[in-house]
């Protein structure tokens, strides 16, 4: 696989990755804090985890559908990029939580945040942070967010089920003992 090089300056596509971070984290503090400490840490990190997995899978052979920051290979920045993702995850469940999205409203909201993944997305591609290979588009991304936010959804549930009761444990049919 060759090297492209698309920049060699710490330039606008860097200061967009910091910006949205720094930006979307500090926005955390002028709102109350509905979750927890435990809960905003694990939005924080599947957000991370799941942009990582999936930047991976697009990103390398045999798929390579694109590049991130300044070259094709990876960089040093190219971490701190997969921070960016992490104010989105907590965003995602914090207006969740806040607005009281329950039942067939969830599936609006969710596309809802799919397009504006696809818009940050794009403004990425505009400043330079994201560089598209073999035919790739930016509303292919669309349907990757729909899994990916659904999957994050579906997570968070199950590992925050507001009555550990009525979940089942995993890989048994039997209820499990319920606490005092």
């Amino acid at each position: 696989m060759e090297d492209v090089v698309y920049g060699r300056h710490f330039d606008g596509n860097e200061w967009f990755v910091i910006g949205i971070f720094l930006l979307f984290t500090a926005a955390i503090r002028l709102f109350p804090r509905p979750l927890s400490p435990l809960q905003t840490t694990f939005n924080f990190l599947i957000g991370i985890a799941l942009g990582l997995i999936f930047d991976h899978t697009l990103h390398v052979p045999p798929l390579n559908y694109y590049d991130i920051g300044d070259r094709s290979k990876y960089e040093w920045f190219d971490i701190v990029t997969y921070a960016m993702y992490a104010p989105f995850g907590y965003w995602f469940i914090f207006w969740k939580e806040r607005l009281r999205v329950r039942g067939t409203l969830t599936i609006p909201y969710i596309l809802l945040w799919s397009g504006l993944a696809v818009g940050f997305e794009w403004l990425g591609v505009l400043v330079g942070e994201f560089h598209y290979r073999n035919g790739y588009r930016f509303l292919y991304s669309f349907p990757i967010y729909l899994f990916l936010i659904s999957l994050h959804l579906g997570l968070y549930r199950l590992v925050f089920a507001r009555d550990r009761r009525r979940v089942p444990a995993p890989f048994t049919h039997k209820r499990p003992v319920p606490r005092p």
